[in-house]
Order: C-alpha cells, then sequence, then structure tokens
C-alpha cells in the first residue's frame, strides 16, 4: 500500500502539494475508515468527517481509549466537546472545523458528493479540506469519476471485499440470535418492532437520528 509520506511539507507548513489526496475506495465493511482512524493516530494531530451523528460518536469513543479524553474533541451538530489541548477532531461532515490545521484530515463516504441535499458539503471538502501532511477520503468504487475530474492527482487505493454476502432467506424475528441488528424505514415500525422483541425476547435497543444524544448514547 503506498500511502503518502508524512515528510513531503513545506516551510509554510502547507502540503508539498496542496491537491494530493488519497482515495480509499471500495464496498461496505472492507476496513477503510478502521484505516483511516489508524493513519489519523499515527500523526501528531488529525480530523475525520462521518456522514451520521452516531458514526462521529462510536468513532470519538474509540479514539479517547487510544489517546484520552483530553487530547479529542468531539464536533456534531447536537454535540460539541472540545477540551483546551484537543488534537484529534472526530466531526460529522457539516461540522468540521475545517479552518484549524491539522496533520491529517479524512471525510468518509465521500460517495455523497452526488447527493441531491448533502453533495454540495461533501465536495466542497472533497476540493478543499486538506491535512497539513496527509488527506484521504473514504467511499464506494462510485464516486472514483467524480474524483479523478475534479482532483486529477488523487492516488486510488482499491479496498476488495474478502468475504461473501449471501441472501439466507426470511426470518422470524422472534428467532433472531442475541445481538442482532433489525434496520427498519420508519419510526412506527422501529418501535412496533422493538416492542414484539421486548416481549418476546425480553431486551432490545433503539437507535433512531431523532434521539437525543444522551438517550442514543445509552442505548449503545
Amino acid at each position: 500500500m503506498n500511502l503518502p509520506s508524512r515528510d513531503r511539507v513545506q516551510s509554510n507548513g502547507r502540503p508539498a502539494d496542496h491537491s494530493e489526496v488519497t482515495a480509499v475506495l471500495g464496498p461496505t465493511n472492507t476496513g477503510k475508515t478502521h484505516l483511516a482512524v489508524e493513519r489519523m493516530l499515527g500523526h501528531a494531530s488529525g480530523m475525520i468527517g462521518f456522514p451520521l451523528r452516531l458514526l462521529a460518536r462510536e468513532n470519538y469513543d474509540r479514539v479517547v481509549k487510544v489517546k484520552g479524553a483530553a487530547q479529542v474533541a468531539l464536533v456534531t451538530g447536537e454535540e460539541k466537546i472540545v477540551p483546551p489541548g484537543a488534537r484529534y477532531f472526530v466531526c460529522t461532515v457539516e461540522s468540521m472545523p475545517v479552518d484549524r490545521p491539522v496533520a491529517f484530515l479524512a471525510v468518509d463516504e465521500i460517495q455523497l458528493a452526488a447527493d441531491a441535499e448533502r453533495g454540495h458539503i461533501f465536495t466542497d471538502r472533497l476540493l478543499h479540506a486538506r491535512g497539513l501532511e496527509e488527506t484521504m477520503v473514504m467511499g464506494s468504487e462510485s464516486i472514483s469519476k467524480w474524483i479523478r475530474a475534479l482532483v486529477p492527482k488523487a492516488e486510488f487505493i482499491q479496498r476488495p471485499r474478502f468475504s461473501t454476502l449471501t441472501y439466507v432467506g426470511p426470518k422470524k424475528i422472534t428467532r433472531l440470535p442475541p445481538r442482532s441488528a433489525v434496520v427498519a424505514f420508519s419510526a412506527a415500525e422501529v418501535y412496533a418492532i422493538a416492542d414484539l422483541i421486548r416481549r418476546q425476547r425480553g431486551g432490545t435497543a433503539i437507535v433512531m437520528g431523532a434521539l437525543s444524544p444522551r438517550t442514543r448514547n445509552a442505548q449503545v
């Protein structure tokens, strides 16, 4: 894997080539986010933007375990935890304080640049948000053509899927094994399924964006 050197920085502190971006593309669950977090932790400072508040919170907790709460900030539309000496910023993409210089910067799910509602934010980050030493974007192969057009000097790393996804057919909700995740597409359906599982199996957790940060964090 040919990742950018951390030494290619001009004397003014800016990257030697401000357009350099590493695009890590592939299917879901191929380790793209894990790679980015590990790269960030190897730098003296960093910032990473996620498309969802819950993902930002999950990775904030992960980085805190490694670097300690005093060095890590969480910045989303709902939560703002910024210690005075914070060096690592875990954010939602819209909330990234991109005017703050950091050694490493990454944006997850960059294919959302094609989204009708949020695409302008992700496109702006792709064009303008840079780390002083390393910049990375992660996402689906579907965005590769856009990245090549907008950032011609971008380097591409492919992340193939090593496991096989298979359809196992319909399952009874009441017969799912412990720690299963059930996805529904309306609040009413979420609560109905949760109530059924509680009555039949004894316990469940609900995670929805509409929940308050404290309630959502308690659930997970």
